[in-house]
């Protein structure tokens, strides 16, 4: 892919196309031949001035039979002052399908190529104007589920994570430097203290370890925290997914076992993106659709990052309570006691529940009460894995976090091949190693698989 980025000129739609619904449709060509290309097949309407950074109005038309294709605006931007640092030209289309399809099917016929997923981005990438963290960041901006993980991703793309990387090589360069310099001028030179090396790269390591510990935030920030409603029949379930998501997504009646799917419903507790799944009643039933939808209930509970068991205050905890509690225990659990405002508060304080349980919230869903102690207790879980949700500075992804690792790994082979006094020619394998990894994260270090793989998840056009 990176061959192909370097060279050659490519187009692709660059927005969101919705049948009969797009206003407007982009279509963004970036090479050598983007301006001839826009030559060839935009006539501006009376005298306009072709030059950067202007936006002309005017007709896209078929160069050899002038057919009319549409009405466009145009926006040109010259290298290297444009997102490629190529020449760039965008045509703002009418959306839909039929005309952006057919202003890119003229680009193509006219010197273009189709544009790979994230190819875009790669070109910024290889031509300097993005490092490898800030390209990472532009696809979690596009994918970002909250606003906290929108702000996490715009930290990334200021550089506030290729900073201190940067940082640790340079430091990790300057120890290998004098190392070195030791191993070619030993006689011109004072010996080095070992113990100043060790102290230095002890420092190098607690940053690097105090980075790592963003990746569970990051993870949680990029996919969010699966949670899974569960328990047994007309308990409350629907009624409180409803109530949570201020929406009727789930059918509420008070007949057992009326949900027979898993219904899924997207929220955002505390800057967190939360996917809610109301299941099924877990019971045994002869229905035989009801019993799909109590085994895709269960596989639900069994994916989930936590679940809210949820019982009913009037009835107590019962022996199917325990039985569902039983197959749901070694998940992360919250004790939901739902229907609080049909029984005695003394009756509810009475409730003999198993006491491996440690987090319980009371609701009463159908009078959106406990809604928010609901959503607290789901935050407590959460921090109690120490994930600093608050903290967006820093957020890394597992990518990252896996060349970190390596990082930390090589430092502490330097400190131990340091602390066996080995030659220095030994000392400098693994600082190398850090190096090497460290220059990964932000790109400095790479390889063409790697990037393939990093620029193949991104959407095409971007």
């Amino acid at each position: 892919m990176s061959e192909i980025a370097t060279t050659g000129t490519i187009a692709a739609i660059a927005t969101a196309i919705v049948p009969q619904q797009g206003s407007v449709g982009i279509v963004r060509v970036s090479g050598d031949r983007a301006m001839h290309i826009a030559q060839t097949i935009f006539h501006p309407a009376g005298r306009q001035v072709w030059e950067t950074h202007r936006i002309l109005y005017g007709y896209i038309r078929h160069p050899q039979t002038q057919q009319l294709i549409d009405e466009a605006l145009m926006l040109i931007m010259i290298a290297p002052r444009s997102y490629t640092r190529e020449d760039v030209v965008e045509f703002h289309c009418h959306g839909g399908i039929i005309a952006v399809q057919q202003v890119l099917q003229l680009c193509l016929e006219n010197g273009a190529s189709l544009a790979q997923p994230g190819e875009f981005t790669l070109r910024a990438f290889l031509n300097g104007r993005l490092d490898l963290t800030q390209a990472e960041s532009i696809a979690d901006l596009v994918g970002a589920k909250s606003p906290q993980a929108a702000q996490a991703a715009l930290a990334g793309l200021q550089g506030k994570l290729a900073h201190p990387i940067r940082q640790l090589r340079d430091h990790c360069l300057d120890i290998l430097a004098e190392i070195e310099a030791r191993i070619d001028f030993e006689e011109d030179l004072p010996p080095l203290d070992d113990n100043y090396i060790i102290s230095e790269i002890d420092k190098i390591a607690t940053q690097i370890t105090q980075i790592l510990a963003t990746a569970d935030k990051g993870e949680l920030l990029r996919t969010g925290l699966k949670v899974a409603i569960v328990g047994r029949p007309n308990v409350g379930k629907s009624s409180l997914l409803n109530a949570w998501s201020k929406s009727d997504r789930a059918i509420v009646t008070d007949l057992p076992g009326t949900t027979r799917d898993v219904v899924e419903s997207q929220l955002v507790v505390g800057g967190i993106p939360v996917q809610v799944l109301d299941t099924a009643g877990i019971r045994e039933t002869l229905d035989s659709v009801e019993k799909i939808g109590v085994e895709r209930s269960r596989r639900a509970a069994s994916a989930a990052d936590l679940v809210l068991l949820t019982i009913d205050a009037e009835a107590g905890w019962t022996q199917a309570d325990q039985e569902i509690y039983s197959q749901v225990q070694h998940r992360p659990l919250i004790l939901v006691i739902n229907k609080i405002d049909l029984v005695q508060t003394r009756f509810i304080a009475s409730l003999k529940y198993p006491n491996t349980i440690n987090q319980i919230v009371k609701t009463a869903a159908a009078q959106n009460i406990g809604i928010e102690e609901l959503e607290a207790a789901i935050l407590e879980k959460v921090l109690s894995g120490k994930i600093q949700a608050a903290d967006l500075d820093l957020a890394i992804n597992q990518r990252q976090a896996a060349a970190l690792t390596k990082a930390k790994t090589c430092l502490q082979q330097v400190q131990a091949t340091i602390q066996e006094q080995l030659p220095l020619d030994f000392w400098t394998i693994d600082l190398r190693g850090a190096v090497h990894a460290l220059g990964e994260i932000t790109g400095e270090e790479v390889t063409e698989s790697v990037l393939d793989r990093i620029f193949s998840r991104f959407c095409i056009g971007k």
